[in-house]
């Protein structure tokens, strides 16, 4: 499924695989809030990438408390893009990745000449939020296995349609322990990257997007029959007063399925045409 490989930087190790063959230019694939790098492999169709597990994520190093956040997160992707020999490299993010990658951009907007936004773009209603903490509530959680983890994910119908891909995904975030098996990121990581989130507006970054930028938006809520988009109407209308040059496009899913829908993957390939 690529290369995997390991790069240091200064915030730690951190563990990354190729998906799709070198290009011209690097192009960098960042997970969300508990996401890993297998979350990218359905967006990387779209355009071959170099997908990260963010510090504290999958297989790169759980680093001390304190070191989390976006701006630290975004550090760690300018620096192994200079690693990897690239001064200058797109981005695609999903969910805090798309975050991440808008606060990178502030940090070092010469260096960035695409950026792409799947399903995040500014603050986060509270229903929605919720619904995230509780998604963060079951790391650290021993299931009796992998195959029934999976069935329980499975059973909660938020990921829709199920996907070969999340089979993988499962597979990679889990290891074993004592007991049966339990995620590889890490509590003390996915929350204080939430706590970071309600202390800053995401917001505030857009002007820094001097950039192409593409925003994919779900159309779904992320709970069937509730109000919880990850991105309001209001935001994108806000987003499209303040950045007219930027593609937006909608897709029928909700925050889970739009990283594996045609829709998303033809979006990037035009984007990167």
């Amino acid at each position: 499924m690529g290369e995997e490989f390991d790069v240091r930087v200064g915030g730690g190790r951190l563990h990354a695989r190729r998906f799709g063959p070198p290009g011209r230019r690097l192009v960098i694939g960042i997970p969300g809030l508990t996401a890993n790098l297998v979350s990218m492999e359905r967006l990387a169709e779209g355009v071959p990438m170099v997908a990260l597990d963010l510090r504290g994520r999958g297989q790169s190093e759980v680093t001390e408390p304190g070191t989390y956040g976006w701006e630290n997160h975004a550090r760690d992707v300018l620096e192994f893009a200079r690693e990897l020999g690239a001064p200058r490299f797109s981005i695609v993010g999903w969910s805090m990745g798309a975050l991440v990658g808008m606060q990178a951009a502030n940090l070092a907007p010469g260096r960035i000449e695409r950026l792409v936004l799947i399903d995040a773009l500014g603050p986060v209603p509270p229903a929605t939020a919720r619904a995230f903490e509780a998604s963060v509530g079951r790391l650290g959680t021993v299931h009796p296995s992998v195959e029934a983890y999976v069935e329980g994910v499975k059973g909660l119908g938020l990921i829709d349609p199920w996907d070969e891909m999340w089979e993988r995904y499962f597979r990679y975030e889990l290891r074993e322990v004592e007991g049966g098996v339990t995620a590889r990121t890490s509590r003390q990581a996915a929350e204080e990257d939430m706590a970071w989130e309600r202390a800053h507006d995401a917001a505030a970054l857009w002007p820094g997007l001097t950039m192409r930028v593409l925003l994919v938006r779900a159309a779904r809520p992320l709970l069937p029959g509730t109000e919880t988009h990850v991105v309001t109407p209001e935001s994108v209308e806000r987003f499209r007063r303040e950045r007219p040059d930027a593609e937006i496009v909608e897709v029928d899913a909700n925050h889970y399925g739009i990283g594996i829908h045609p829709d998303t993957i033809a979006a990037i390939r035009r984007f990167f045409a």
